[in-house]
């Protein structure tokens, strides 16, 4: 029996949108330990994941969020456009409102729903 092998091929369509948004309120202490990022232990701190397409505005939503909210930069990856951020939740929350709004008024952007665990 003769194998054919499949080519797959995967691009990336870039557009204007904010694929995720969630916050994690209680880490598991473990979790922290396993993200090199997150250095500081955690502290009881909640996490802020968001990506972002075109990747490059990753450096964008890092400012507004770190100026909106007493939250700190955890990760920027502006090739991936991956941000992660930690604070309180209500900082977190606050940080995350004020990107999805900005991009989703300011820049017309997509958005997506704040989902929270």
């Amino acid at each position: 029996m003769e194998v054919v092998k499949q080519r797959i091929i995967q691009e990336l369509v870039p557009g204007k949108q904010i694929t995720l948004a969630h916050i994690i309120a209680s880490p598991d202490p473990s979790l922290y330990k396993n993200l090199s990022s997150l250095e500081n232990g955690g502290n009881g701190q909640s996490i802020g994941i968001m990506t972002i397409t075109p990747p490059e505005t990753a450096i964008i939503i890092a400012d507004i969020g770190v100026k909106s909210a007493g939250v700190q930069l955890a990760s920027l990856n502006v090739a991936s456009g991956s941000l992660m951020v930690t604070g309180t939740v209500s900082e977190v929350e606050a940080a995350i409102n004020a990107i999805l709004n900005y991009v989703d008024e300011r820049l017309g952007f997509e958005v997506c729903t704040l989902t929270k665990t």
